[in-house]
C-alpha cells in the first residue's frame, strides 16, 4: 500500500488513523532515544557560561569529559521503587532508568580552565576562552 511509504506528518488517509491514533493521542512513548537537555550559552565576554537544565539528577549522576575539542556531557539516574506487603512479598517492583548526553565544541576555549557547579537541578559551566593570538609583525631586511 502506497499510503504506509508517505513520511510521517502527512494525511494517509482513513486506512492509518487507527494505527497512529495512540501516538497522537498520548504522544510518541516508543523506547526511541530520549529528548536532549535544554542548555543556554551565554557569551560574557572573556569567557562562555553554560547552563544545562539537569532536574532530578543528584551531583554524583553527572560526568563531564573533555577528549581534545569536545566537551561531553552525561547524566545517568536509575530508580528502584518497591513497594512490599507484610511479609515481604512485593505488590510493585519498578525500575526507571533515564540517561542523556550531549557533546560540545570547545575549540578555542581553555580547557584546563573550565569549572562546573551544579545546583538546584541546573548544571553551570563556566569555559573562558583562550587569548587571541596577535600575529607579530617584522621588517625583514633585504641582503
Amino acid at each position: 500500500m502506497m499510503y504506509s511509504m508517505m513520511p510521517f506528518g502527512r494525511n494517509r488517509g482513513l486506512a492509518n488513523f487507527f494505527d497512529d491514533f495512540d501516538r497522537h493521542f498520548f504522544g510518541d512513548l516508543s523506547p526511541s532515544t530520549p529528548p536532549a537537555f535544554r542548555t543556554d550559552i551565554r557569551d560574557t565576554g572573556d569567557q562562555f557560561v553554560l547552563d544545562a537544565d539537569l532536574p532530578g539528577f543528584n551531583h554524583e549522576d553527572i560526568q563531564l569529559d573533555l577528549q581534545g575539542d569536545i566537551l561531553t556531557i552525561t547524566a545517568q539516574h536509575q530508580d528502584n521503587k518497591d513497594q512490599k506487603d507484610d511479609k515481604g512479598n512485593y505488590i510493585c517492583h519498578e525500575r526507571t532508568s533515564t540517561s542523556y548526553s550531549r557533546s560540545f565544541n570547545v575549540s578555542g576555549i581553555r580547557g584546563e580552565d573550565i569549572t562546573a557547579a551544579y545546583q538546584n537541578g541546573v548544571l553551570q559551566l563556566t569555559l573562558p576562552k583562550q587569548e587571541t593570538q596577535v600575529p607579530q609583525a617584522r621588517r625583514i631586511e633585504i641582503q
